[in-house]
């Protein structure tokens, strides 16, 4: 992993030194938008909506819209007079319960690791954090914006979750009413939960989506249905990459659960007819002797033709 920001965690008169790392990736498998007659990538372009010509991206601004429909042109001037922050603290507020906040809150997850000359003090606040049953509430300033987020701990490793702005959670502009509930539902509704009670264990689901995709994908290529574009500087060769990354990704997802990735010899179909082959190897070695004799005799019969 690579490191996308360095700072340091401060805590009353303690301060630690950390790097800041994405805990998190996307495995979604994408797709390109393609003419469906002939496989051409669709092209976009910046066309002004009032004159209708094509505009070039240096004379692209930034704009905001009112209510009213109204535009109001902001220039990189006004943008540089917007408030921002480029602080390298990540400074906590306070500590507070970890059921006090609400999962809808968490946004985007970090894995923060120790300098070496903060291995300590970072084992302190883990230690802490795990004692309190606490999360810490922290500002940091990320992409020269302030946010608010949390540390936790997981796995011994102290994790950053920033957090939406609780003007950012919605609220939903319905209600449900429902008749009276009768004892006899509600006792045949709670066996149910107790039927299917257990622990949360990520290994045992899985998004096969990738997968599904893959499949479908080598399907039409072993049927030849691939576009051949004139503007493509690839060969066929595109499309096995594109297997192999959904592959990989395939794989990666797995890997992240515990399981075990196929490999690459594993999917080969020989790999499966191995067992079968075994027979075969036998019925060879039976037939060398045959071959050997059917030499010799060739030669005896030369030999006496030739007296």
């Amino acid at each position: 992993m690579r490191a996308i920001w360095k700072g340091a965690v401060s805590f009353g008169l303690v301060s630690v030194p950390v790097k800041l790392y994405s805990a998190t990736e996307s495995h979604d498998v994408s797709f390109r938008q393609v003419h469906a007659k002939d496989g051409g990538r669709i092209k976009y372009q910046r066309v002004c909506s009032i004159d209708g010509e094509e505009v070039a991206f240096a004379d692209i601004a930034k704009g905001y819209e009112t209510e009213d429909g109204e535009m109001v042109i902001l220039t990189d001037d006004d943008m540089a007079e917007l408030p921002s922050t480029s602080s390298r603290e990540i400074a906590v507020e306070k500590f507070v319960p970890s059921n006090q906040i609400d999962p809808m809150l968490f946004e985007k997850s970090y894995y923060l690791e120790p300098e070496k000359t903060g291995a300590k003090p970072y084992a302190l606040l883990r230690q802490a954090l795990l004692d309190a049953d606490r999360m810490a509430v922290v500002t940091v300033a990320l992409r020269q914006r302030t946010s608010v987020a949390v540390l936790r701990v997981r796995d011994d490793v102290i994790v950053l979750q920033t957090m939406m702005w609780p003007d950012e959670i919605r609220t939903p502009d319905f209600s449900v009413e429902v008749d009276e509930v009768k004892p006899a539902e509600v006792k045949m509704a709670n066996m149910l939960v107790e039927t299917l009670a257990g622990d949360f264990d990520a290994s045992e689901f899985e998004d096969d989506y990738a997968g599904a995709v893959e499949t479908l994908v080598k399907t039409k290529i072993e049927g030849g249905e691939v576009k051949r574009t004139p503007t493509s500087t690839k060969s066929s060769g595109e499309v096995v990459d594109l297997l192999a990354a959904l592959q990989r990704s395939v794989d990666a997802a797995k890997t992240a659960r515990g399981e075990d990735a196929p490999s690459a010899e594993d999917e080969k179909p020989a790999k499966k007819s191995g067992a079968k082959k075994a027979p075969a190897k036998k019925a060879a070695a039976k037939k060398a002797p045959a071959k050997k004799a059917t030499k010799s005799t060739t030669k005896k019969a030369a030999a006496k033709k030739a007296s």
